[in-house]
């Protein structure tokens, strides 16, 4: 294994403080491990609280700032944060107007951030509604979950979500639009590599030379089925067919994700992006914006996954929507 390490256990405060340095428009709890937006809480605005296991960078953190989360938790290297973590980000940034946390279908991200919403509830009596994302199509259960997992939709739902509650609306109107976004969208991904996780020091699954992985899941679980490796083109059909298989996109703007599991080149990721593109065009699905890059990872797996969002003109205007993040940043 080589990694840019010193302490394996050390990894994530340390790479907390050097995104606190980073980043000074940040504020960071090392105690508690949450980093938050410099001006929460913003009274009167609905704010977003998201989170999870360290290793899928930027998520959640590099998504904080204004049109976007108000906090993110970090949890150990793939690893849900514990309630307490959550309880601090929602206070933090309770500014009168309730709270939505954001949630991928991963059992104990689920399971701990309930936990964290009613210790909140009940001590202080703020509104807290959860949205679970479970935008992933290649598996229904998995050893993570109950039902799909959630993935890349939740970079695009933090994004319009977070610009509606930039707006003011309410956090009823937040949440039922936090709800349509993640079932307007669907997911999936592929790896060449499995990841290491710098505790364990080994890949976590075997994949010799010569196959891929087909369904993949973000925490470095093995996918739906193991194939020959295949040309960019013939990936690109294996990640779009079941997406138009599971949700009619056709005659809808879509918003095309096309994301990096962290160790794949953006030169070979703009090429998929040209493969799925051709595909939804002759599948009649027009796509109206797009986002190429590693935003929601793996830590040094190589692969990637398709996300496509069915859009219309509200979606679309909060996409464009201004946003100031370490990691996404336009109009502002």
């Amino acid at each position: 294994m080589k990694k840019l390490v010193n302490e394996p256990a050390d990894l994530v405060a340390q790479a907390l403080r050097g995104l606190a340095a980073a980043h000074p428009d940040l504020r960071v709890d090392h105690d508690h491990r949450i980093v938050v937006r410099a001006d929460a809480p913003v009274p009167g605005k609905v704010a977003l609280v998201s989170g999870g296991g360290s290793g899928h960078e930027p998520l959640h953190a590099g998504f904080v700032g204004p049109g976007m989360l108000d906090a993110a938790c970090l949890g150990e290297i793939f690893t849900s944060p514990v309630p307490d973590q959550v309880v601090e980000a929602t206070r933090a940034v309770d500014g009168g107007a309730g709270v939505l946390h954001i949630v991928k279908n991963y059992t104990g991200d689920v399971l701990n951030f309930e936990m964290a919403a009613e210790l909140v509830a009940a001590e202080t009596g703020t509104d807290v509604v959860a949205v679970v994302t479970d935008d992933d199509v290649a598996v229904r259960d998995s050893t993570w979950t109950a039902g799909r997992r959630g993935v890349g939709v939740t970079v695009l739902l933090e994004k319009i979500v977070g610009a509606a509650a930039e707006q003011g609306r309410p956090l009823a109107a937040v949440a039922d639009l936090a709800r349509r976004v993640n079932a307007s969208g669907r997911s999936m991904g592929m790896a060449l590599t499995s990841c290491t996780v710098p505790a364990v020091g080994r890949p976590t699954f075997d994949l010799p030379d010569g196959e891929m992985e087909i369904g993949i899941g973000i925490h470095g679980e093995p996918g739906r089925r193991r194939v020959p490796l295949a040309t960019a083109h013939e990936i690109a059909e294996m990640l779009v067919e079941p997406i138009l298989a599971d949700l009619d996109f056709t005659g809808s703007p879509a918003i095309l994700f096309v994301n990096g599991m962290g160790a794949t080149p953006l030169l070979e990721l703009y090429l998929m992006y040209d493969e799925v593109a051709g595909l939804l065009g002759k599948a009649g699905v027009p796509v109206a914006r797009s986002l190429v890059g590693p935003y929601i990872t793996s830590l040094d797996m190589a692969g990637c996954s398709v996300t496509v969002l069915r859009a219309d003109d509200e979606l679309l205007g909060l996409w464009d929507a201004p946003v100031r993040t370490p990691n996404l940043r336009w109009g502002a």
